[in-house]
């Protein structure tokens, strides 16, 4: 097949494959909870590989367990040592996760791969779909961990010794589901990496657009603001003596939910997690511990934002009688993708005819670490009414079918350059 303009992807054996992948770790409202490292992610890594070399693909796995999945190139212009045009996303999912949040990055990089082994269609550089593990960060702290190893952000030991919430270890879990290969977990030379991804966000579907064409990710960093008082009954202590960590805590997240709207809209304050000490039904808390996630794609205005932050935690805990700390888990500056990349990106969109938008994502992904590494850009296609890790997320069989046929030409012109 010499024309490649009229090559498209099957979308119904897309939607098969993530509705198969689906039913390992369905959750009752219809979701899936298959977190890193479980029985029921190495069942996922399982059936992938195993579709991977039905495909025809050389399959390795990394000391992350990250898993790489190769279609051979021609090499016949560049010869046999041309790298890669990459793509993959992850198969964990949040607790309450639905079925396409990363999985449809991983199945749409196996469909391109099927479409080009049905066509006969030969690439001059190899083709190659990549498993990323622990993205969700929902088990092992902090989040896109596999790809952060791999592109230089984290070390192997810092990794391995994450633990999850029973004090299982990360780098234990990974040899436990024997996922934990043999290949350096280290960058190594990429054409392209492309990320196609659910939106997770109203955007796309509210202004009818079937394309998301990033140009990058907002940073975001999270942390750990810890409140310290002094316990004492819940009956005879009156209120107005009391040193109560959630009395500032209240004030401090009224101000921080003020701080996301003097910089809307795209600023963003999210608390998903806290922990309370002693965690007695009738003694006021000595500690809480409140995990604060800030995001905003202008980094000056986050770096603005994180100092505000600080100053108000600082002055109401001062306030309030309380010790306070703050201790940061993770920072991810602020993402620009490579303009070849993009451009690939949207060349595609046009050729194939795709209403779009032009966006950057409010989401981390494994694109952000594989991005200081190697030219890397990202797709989205529309979820329903923006919703995700939730077990009702939602997504068009059209619109999966749209990002893969996107994806697909992408990686061609990437793969066959000049």
């Amino acid at each position: 097949m010499n024309d490649y303009r009229q090559l498209r992807i099957n979308g119904q054996r897309l939607w098969d494959s993530l509705m198969e992948m689906a039913q390992i770790g369905a959750t009752q409202k219809g979701g899936c909870n298959r977190q890193a490292l479980t029985d029921l992610d190495k069942q996922g890594r399982d059936l992938f590989v195993k579709w991977c070399e039905d495909a025809g693909c050389n399959v390795t796995v990394d000391e992350m367990g990250n898993i790489f999945a190769q279609r051979p190139g021609t090499g016949s212009k560049g010869g046999p040592d041309l790298p890669p045009v990459l793509t993959g996303s992850h198969l964990d999912t949040q607790p309450t996760g639905g079925k396409f949040d990363g999985v449809y990055g991983v199945l749409a990089g196996l469909e391109v791969i099927r479409t080009l082994n049905d066509a006969g269609v030969e690439t001059e550089a190899p083709v190659e779909v990549a498993v990323w593990t622990n993205e969700e960060g929902a088990r092992f702290s902090p989040a896109m961990i596999g790809s952060g190893v791999w592109a230089g952000e984290f070390d192997l030991d810092y990794a391995y010794a994450r633990q999850d919430k029973e004090g299982n270890t990360f780098g234990a879990e990974l040899e436990r589901i024997g996922y934990k290969g043999q290949a350096p977990a280290k960058p190594r030379p990429l054409a392209a990496a492309f990320e196609v991804h659910i939106e997770q966000g109203p955007i796309l579907e509210a202004e009818e657009k079937t394309i998301g064409v990033l140009s990058g990710v907002q940073g975001m960093n999270w942390y750990d603001l810890t409140l310290i008082g002094q316990p004492c009954h819940a009956g005879p202590s009156p209120m107005e003596g009391r040193r109560d960590p959630f009395m500032g805590l209240h004030r401090i997240l009224d101000q921080l939910y003020k701080l996301a709207e003097e910089h809307a809209p795209w600023a963003r304050a999210t608390f998903g997690d806290i922990r309370v000490e002693p965690g007695s039904r009738n003694t006021v808390p000595e500690k809480l511990v409140l995990a604060v996630d800030l995001r905003h794609p202008d980094q000056k205005t986050l770096d603005a934002m994180d100092q505000r932050f600080r100053e108000i935690a600082a002055r109401i805990a001062e306030e309030t009688g309380l010790e306070h700390e703050i201790r940061e888990e993770w920072r991810s500056p602020a993402v620009a993708f490579d303009t070849k990349c993009v451009e690939a990106v949207r060349s595609a969109v046009a050729d194939l005819g795709y209403s779009n938008k032009e966006m950057v994502s409010g989401a981390g992904h494994d694109s952000v670490y594989i991005s200081r590494v190697a030219p890397t850009s990202m797709i989205f296609v529309p979820c329903e009414k923006g919703l995700s890790h939730n077990e009702a997320e939602n997504a068009e069989p059209k619109d999966l079918e749209a990002g893969a046929n996107v994806l697909l030409h992408a990686m061609l012109k990437m793969a066959n350059p000049g």
